[in-house]
């Protein structure tokens, strides 16, 4: 089973090294020398570097990582929507999820996701591409991954996600219990605790479209539902 060790830099920015027995992938390893002193203790190769998506604050330690290793940088070609990247015996699963930007992508483990800046835990990111309808479609894919699903994200945005979240949905006691197990040393969510918490997940759900109707949004549709929801700030 792949392990994956949580890594913060920055403000709030959160990196990622998934790794086996003896090899890791450095995911928007900003946190470098954090990085490679973890690799170094453990006896580790880093193999590749990888990012979520192009924006600086994630690619930042790609030029570092790589002179202190031997990694390979994976980039387009490398990483194609649905295909596999080996460590060990093990595989790590691409999904291209555009939206945040056009070439935002996630990387799934079998059983943790590394979301970047399409799935925060408790929010989505910006839509900086324009590509509403694309995130839409983005965030309905990650919906099908299963509840146990451990989702880790780019940033920690938990307490202002959840603020957020307890504005649109002040009854939701699940909102509370989540904020209660929040930990700055160790952010994540499950999927099934976003599908409690995350109000752009639960467009489909009773006390949702209640909302949108007292905002006399637009709620006939689930694309209606998700066009809404974006539109509140």
């Amino acid at each position: 089973m792949l392990k994956v060790k949580q890594f913060r830099y920055g403000a709030d920015n959160l990196g990622y090294l998934v790794y086996g027995a003896e090899s890791g992938m450095a995911i928007d390893g900003g946190a470098t020398d954090a990085i490679l002193s973890f690799l170094a203790d453990r006896g580790l190769t880093l193999r590749y570097v990888a990012n979520t998506h192009n924006h600086l604050d994630h690619t930042c330690g790609n030029e570092a990582l790589l002179k202190g290793s031997r990694a390979r940088l994976l980039t387009g070609a490398d990483l194609p929507d649905g295909g596999e990247i080996g460590l060990g015996s093990r595989k790590i699963r691409i999904i291209h999820t555009p939206g945040h930007t056009e070439d935002s992508l996630c990387f799934y483990t079998g059983s943790a996701l590394i979301a970047g800046d399409t799935l925060f835990n408790g929010t989505i990111g910006n839509c900086f591409s324009g590509d509403l309808e694309g995130f839409y479609h983005s965030i309905r894919k990650l919906m099908e991954l299963p509840d146990e699903t451990v989702v880790y994200a780019g940033h920690d945005y938990v307490k202002a996600s959840i603020a957020f979240a307890r504005r649109l949905e002040p009854g939701n006691r699940a909102i509370g219990t989540f904020l209660r197990g929040y930990d700055p040393k160790h952010v994540f969510s499950t999927l099934a605790e976003e599908r409690k918490i995350n109000p752009y997940l639960r467009f489909n759900e009773p006390v949702i479209e209640k909302l949108l109707a007292k905002l006399r949004l637009p709620r006939e549709t689930e694309w209606e539902r998700w066009q809404s929801l974006m539109s509140i700030e």
